[in-house]
């Protein structure tokens, strides 16, 4: 699998290479139209020097050497021009022996021309009037050294460029090794966490990751509370279970088994450890198959608890549930239905025909309140009840996350 960083490398040295080459191309491409420009004014007054130099002579237009450039007399000097008029036709002797092909309309010629001595010439046509008669000018220039500049050019800064992207790359590699280095000292942590050298990921990285440290974190925090709670039911069955079974083992020991008190005792050993197992088996169904999650809503979940509560206990309860609509509880769902399931089933076996749950929200808390018709309690006793179930409600309480209010209430006693 590549990494993050080379991934980043490709891309940028991709995306550095074709926006370079570009903007090279683009930059030269403007560069040499720019300064084709400035040599057509450079033309341009040339043409107007030849018109001035034309004047009238006994066999009509003639050419004043004297205001020629020296350039025009030396061969193949890359200084061209021709003169046409109706009467006759005027070359440079730098032309030596070559002609100066004639555009076919005024102005710079788009392409370059092939001149003599191979040279690639930049040509340029101006129509005048001189002295009544027309009279079409041509001038060139001699653009293979701008353009071997140019070559040059291109050679030096594909150089510069392979140099600067080197340099980038290298700034880029270290910038991303450090922006990254948060993700590499958490993969560091899980690993340590795989081989068990700690409990939990450091905070503190970066912004990004740290919605992803917190939610591993709570993930680890609930497996290891799920883990915990699984064992503290084994270890509460296996102490409830573990002296019927003595009795029972006993007495098979003893070879009273014939006896009709030791069929009783058997009897009723064997209905506690029944009770022991039905119990715990209600709780595993209630918990069902949840996944660790930070939510729990209420019109997904609720409707199977109940279906399930209707199973366990018969059909002969009316089970209602208030809660408002869209209602979603931020917390774990297994604790959640954990939480209901145990108030629930206990509202349910002392109920006689209605248990009603209500969820709702107010001030920025949630209230789940387990109401049943069950024979309650005695005003006396409610004391006593309340001291014995006091460290099953702070259970309950650190369950429910401080700040959702958890109460089961019977007619006409209050709590079981």
């Amino acid at each position: 699998m590549r990494s993050i960083q080379a991934r980043l490398s490709l891309g940028l040295v991709a995306v550095l290479v074709i926006v370079g080459l570009v903007t090279a191309q683009v930059t030269l491409w403007l560069f040499e139209q720019g300064l084709q420009r400035y040599l057509e004014s450079g033309l341009r007054g040339e043409t107007e020097n030849l018109l001035i130099a034309l004047h009238k002579g006994p066999a009509g237009l003639q050419l004043n050497q004297d205001r020629l450039l020296p350039a025009y007399d030396r061969p193949l000097s890359g200084r061209y021009f021709k003169i046409d008029s109706p009467e006759q036709t005027f070359r440079s002797r730098s032309l030596w022996d070559a002609d100066l092909p004639s555009p076919a309309k005024p102005g710079l010629h788009d392409e370059l021309v092939t001149g003599p001595d191979q040279q690639w010439l930049l040509v340029l046509r101006a129509d005048y009037r001189r002295l009544g008669q027309p009279v079409a000018i041509i001038v060139a220039q001699d653009y293979s050294p701008i353009r071997q500049s140019f070559s040059h050019m291109r050679q030096l800064g594909l150089g510069i460029g392979a140099l600067a992207l080197l340099v980038i790359l290298l700034l880029q590699r270290y910038t991303v090794k450090r922006a990254l280095r948060p993700l590499e000292r958490a993969r560091r942590q899980i690993a340590q966490l795989r081989d068990g050298q700690r409990r939990e990921l450091d905070p503190g990285g970066a912004l990004e990751l740290e919605p992803l440290i917190e939610q591993i974190n709570h993930l680890l925090a609930h497996t290891e509370d799920s883990l915990k709670r699984a064992r503290h039911a084994v270890g509460n069955l296996g102490h409830a279970l573990k002296t019927p079974l003595a009795v029972l083992l006993h007495l098979a020991d003893s070879g009273r088994l014939a006896a009709p008190d030791a069929r009783q005792l058997v009897t009723k050993q064997l209905e506690i450890i029944e009770q022991r197992l039905g119990r715990e088996l209600n709780r595993a169904r209630l918990a069902g198959d949840a996944l660790p999650g930070a939510r729990f809503d209420c019109d997904q979940e609720l409707p199977g608890l109940m279906q399930t509560l209707a199973m366990i206990h018969g059909q002969h309860l009316d089970l209602e549930v208030h809660a408002q609509p869209t209602l979603v509880l931020p917390r774990d769902r297994e604790d959640v239905l954990e939480l209901l399931g145990n108030l629930l089933d206990n509202a349910c076996k002392w109920a006689d025909a209605c248990v009603r749950l209500t969820i709702r929200a107010e001030a920025g808390r949630f209230c789940i309140l387990v109401e049943d018709d069950g024979p309650g309690i005695e005003p006396e006793g409610a004391s006593t009840c309340w001291k014995e179930g006091s460290a099953w409600m702070k259970q309950c309480r650190a369950m429910a996350w401080g700040w959702v209010s958890c109460a089961t209430s019977s007619k006409p006693g209050v709590g079981r």
